[in-house]
C-alpha cells in the first residue's frame, strides 16, 4: 500500500513540474496568484513526504530516544505545509458556529489518523497524503471553476473603456458614464461602440458577435440607430447618444450576466439544503461507527473491544463523505449554462429560469416585432396601367408631405430622393388618403373611400395587409399593398419548437383577424388571437395557463411596451433584445439578443442540457458516496482510497459541469 501511495506522489511530483514549467513559459496562463501559491505549496510537501518516506524510520532511530519525536516533527512540519488553511477555514467555522462543512470533515479526519499513527507509533504517510491529494483536487477543481469563468467572462467582454468626444479639433478619452444624453461621439475603426445612439454621421460594418452571437457583419449608415457593444470594423462612426451609458443595452447585459447566478433554481435550492442536512447527519454517523460497534462487541459478545480499528474506519467515513462535488459542480453547471447561452445569443436573468425554460411546453408569441419585423413595406403591386415602378414613384411623391408611416414604406420602396419641386396643390382627405398634383398629372393615393369618393371604379385586393389605390388624372392605375414583413426564420422557429418537444404554439396580436389568421396559417401557429388589448392578452395568457398539464411551463414572446405585463405574468418571459422595448426587456427573464425567435428553441434545448448535466452530477455523486460509505463502514476501503474517490467524483462532475458552455452543435 505505502508503495503505491510513494508511486502515485511521484506522478503529482512530475505533474505538477510540468504545470509549474507551463506558467514559466507562459505568463498569461489564467492562473491567480492564489492557485500559483498553492501549487508551490503542494510541490513542497509532496517532495518533502517523499524524502521522508525515502529515509525511513531506521534513519531517525540513529538518533536515539529522540529519533522518533524528530520523525515527527518533520511530518507535522509537512502537515502543516499542506493542511493548515484546512485547518484555519474549519477553526473559523466551528467559531462562527457553521461547524459542519468539508474543512470540518478533512481537518477532523486527518489529525485522527496522525494520532492513530502517534499513538502506535506506525505510518504518517497515510494521513498526510490524504490531506495532500484532497488539496491536489482542490486545486485542480479552483483552475477548472476559474477558467470556465474566464471563459465566460471573455465571450462577454463588451464593456467599453472610454468614449471618444471630439473637443477643439482632437479627439479626448473620457468615462462613458460621463457622456451626457445628446452627445456626439467618435468610435473609430476597432473601437467598442461604448453608448447606445444614432449615427449622424459615417457609414461602417459592425462586428455584433459579443451581442447576439452572429457572426456576420452588420451595415450601418447615417440615420440608423445602433446599440452599444458592437465593435466599429471599417469606417469613423459619429454617433449621437440617446441614453446615458448606465441605461445603454451593453449596461443591461453586463448587469444581467453577472447577477444571474443571485437566483438560485431549484437544483441549487436542493443542494444547500442536502449539504445542511447530510454533513451533520454523517457526522453524527461517523461517531456513531466510533463508538457503538466496540460497544456492541464488549458488552455484547464479550470481546476485547479493538477501539482504534473502528475509529480509523470512522475516520476513514468522514473523509469520504465530504459533499464537495455536488457543493461545486451544481452552482458551476447553471454559471456554464448562462455563459453558453450568453454565447449563442441569449441572456438567461437567472439559474430558476434555466430550469423553467427546460420545462416549456406552450410558447405564446406577440406577433408585431416578434414573428414579424414590425416594419411595413411594400409588398406587392397589382393591376397596375404603367410601369410598377412609375406607379410607387407617383405614390411616394403624392404622399411625401406625409410623416404617415405608410408614406415612409412608399419613400423607401422609391429609393431615390424625393423631389418636392415635382408635387403641387397636395390635399390630405383625413381618413381617405391624399390627391395632388405630380409632374403636372393629379394622382390619387388612398383607401376604397377615396376612390368612391372621387368616382373612380377599383379593383378590390384579396391580399392581407393596407391597400394604396392609385388614381391617375380620373383613371383608376392600380393598387400597392403595404403589409408587415414575416421574419425569415419566423416558419422554421415554430417548427423547431415543436420538435424540442413544445406541444402548442399561440399568436396574440391587436392587429386585424384577417391578417392574424393569414400570419398564424403561414408560419404554422397552432392557435391565434386576434384584436386584443394588453388587458385581453393577460387574459388569454391566464386562460392558457389554467389549462397546462403537470408541471408544463408556458413562455410569452414578446418585445412592446405593451407586453411588458404578459412578460411578467408567464411561467417566463423572452423579450427581443436588440428592437424591443426597455419596458419588454426589464420585465423578461430572457432575452434574446438579435431578436431571431429560431434562438427560442436554441435557448430550450441549452437549458435541458445544462438540466441533464446538473442531474448527472448528483446521481453520479450521491451513488458513488453512498457505495463508499458502505465499503468503508464494513472495513472494505481505506482512507487513500476514500480520498480518491471523493477527489475522483469532484473532479469528473467539475469537468461534466463545464460541458454546458459548449452549445454551437444545439
Amino acid at each position: 500500500m505505502q508503495e503505491l501511495i510513494v508511486n502515485i506522489l511521484l506522478v503529482v511530483v512530475a505533474l505538477l513540474a510540468a504545470v509549474l514549467q507551463g506558467i514559466g513559459s507562459k505568463p498569461d496562463s489564467g492562473m491567480t496568484k492564489k492557485q500559483k501559491v498553492m501549487l508551490w505549496r503542494i510541490l513542497g510537501a509532496t517532495v518533502l513526504l517523499l524524502a521522508l518516506q525515502s529515509l525511513g524510520a531506521p534513519a531517525f532511530e540513529a538518533l536515539g530516544a529522540a529519533g522518533r519525536w524528530v520523525r515527527l516533527a518533520f511530518y507535522l512540519v509537512d502537515y502543516w505545509i499542506i493542511g493548515h488553511d484546512i485547518l484555519r477555514k474549519a477553526y473559523k467555522g466551528i467559531r462562527n458556529g457553521q461547524v459542519f462543512d468539508e474543512n470540518f470533515l478533512m481537518a477532523v479526519a486527518t489529525l485522527g489518523a496522525l494520532a492513530l499513527a502517534i499513538y502506535e507509533n506506525g505510518d504518517y504517510l497515510e494521513s498526510i497524503a490524504v490531506m495532500l491529494f484532497y488539496q491536489v483536487g482542490e486545486w485542480f477543481q479552483s483552475y477548472a471553476v476559474g477558467k470556465s469563468r474566464r471563459n465566460i467572462s471573455d465571450l462577454m467582454d463588451i464593456r467599453p473603456d472610454y468614449a471618444n468626444i471630439e473637443r477643439d479639433g482632437k479627439l479626448e478619452k473620457v468615462d462613458p458614464d460621463e457622456v451626457p444624453i445628446g452627445s456626439v461621439i467618435v468610435v473609430q475603426p476597432g473601437e467598442k461602440v461604448p453608448i447606445d445612439g444614432d449615427v449622424v454621421e459615417g457609414s461602417s460594418t459592425l462586428n455584433t458577435a459579443a451581442l447576439t452571437g452572429e457572426s456576420l457583419p452588420r451595415e450601418v449608415g447615417t440615420g440608423d440607430a445602433i446599440i452599444s457593444g458592437c465593435i466599429n470594423m471599417t469606417g469613423v462612426l459619429k454617433i449621437r447618444t440617446t441614453k446615458e451609458f448606465g441605461e445603454s443595452t451593453v449596461s443591461k447585459i453586463l448587469d444581467l450576466v453577472e447577477n444571474a447566478s443571485s437566483r438560485k433554481s431549484k437544483s441549487e435550492d436542493f443542494i444547500s439544503r442536502f449539504a445542511r442536512i447530510y454533513t451533520p447527519a454523517v457526522c453524527y454517523a461517523a461517531l456513531a461507527l466510533a463508538i457503538l460497534p466496540p460497544l456492541v462487541l464488549w458488552f455484547g459478545l464479550g470481546q476485547t473491544p479493538a477501539w482504534e480499528i473502528w475509529g480509523y474506519r470512522a475516520l476513514t467515513f468522514l473523509v469520504a463523505s465530504c459533499p464537495c462535488a455536488l457543493v461545486i459542480s451544481i452552482p458551476l453547471s447553471f454559471f456554464a449554462g448562462i455563459g453558453g447561452a450568453s454565447k449563442a445569443g441569449v441572456l438567461v436573468k437567472g439559474s430558476n429560469y434555466l430550469e423553467t425554460l427546460s420545462q416549456t411546453r406552450i410558447v405564446v408569441f406577440d406577433k408585431t416585432g416578434t414573428l414579424t419585423q414590425g416594419v411595413f413595406e411594400v409588398n406587392g403591386i397589382h393591376h397596375s396601367a404603367i410601369e410598377n415602378a412609375k406607379l410607387v414613384e407617383y405614390a411616394a411623391l403624392a404622399e411625401s408631405a406625409s410623416s404617415h408611416p405608410i408614406s415612409k414604406s412608399l419613400q423607401k420602396a422609391y429609393g431615390k430622393e424625393i423631389d418636392r419641386s415635382r408635387v403641387s396643390d397636395i390635399q390630405e382627405i383625413s381618413g381617405n388618403g391624399v390627391v395632388a398634383k405630380v409632374d403636372g398629372h393629379t394622382v390619387a393615393a388612398g383607401n376604397d373611400k377615396l376612390m368612391k369618393r372621387l368616382g373612380v371604379d377599383y379593383i378590390n385586393c384579396h391580399s392581407v395587409g393596407t391597400i394604396i389605390h392609385m388614381a391617375i388624372d380620373g383613371q383608376y392605375a392600380g393598387h400597392i399593398v403595404i403589409s408587415d414583413v414575416v421574419k425569415p426564420t419566423s416558419k422554421a422557429a415554430i417548427q423547431a419548437l415543436k420538435n424540442a418537444g413544445v406541444r402548442k404554439t399561440v399568436m396574440l396580436t391587436g392587429d386585424a383577424k384577417r391578417v392574424a389568421d393569414q400570419v398564424a396559417s403561414e408560419l404554422g401557429v397552432d392557435q391565434v388571437y386576434s384584436q386584443l388589448l394588453p388587458a385581453d392578452k393577460v387574459e388569454q395568457v391566464e386562460k392558457l395557463l389554467a389549462g397546462k398539464h403537470g408541471k408544463e411551463k408556458l413562455a410569452f414572446v414578446g418585445d412592446g411596451i405593451n407586453d411588458a405585463p404578459v412578460l411578467g405574468r408567464a411561467d417566463i418571459g423572452i423579450a427581443m433584445g436588440a428592437m424591443g422595448s426597455d419596458a419588454a426587456i426589464e420585465a423578461a427573464d430572457v432575452v434574446l439578443m438579435d431578436d431571431d425567435p429560431l434562438k427560442i428553441s436554441k435557448a430550450i434545448k441549452i437549458s435541458r442540457k445544462c438540466l441533464g448535466i446538473v442531474y448527472q452530477n448528483i446521481v453520479v455523486a450521491i451513488g458513488v458516496k453512498l457505495l463508499c460509505l458502505v465499503l468503508i463502514a464494513l472495513g472494505f476501503a481505506n482512507m487513500w482510497l476514500a480520498v480518491f474517490a471523493d477527489v475522483g467524483v469532484m473532479i469528473l462532475a467539475v469537468l461534466n459541469a463545464i460541458r454546458a458552455l459548449f452549445v454551437k452543435n444545439l
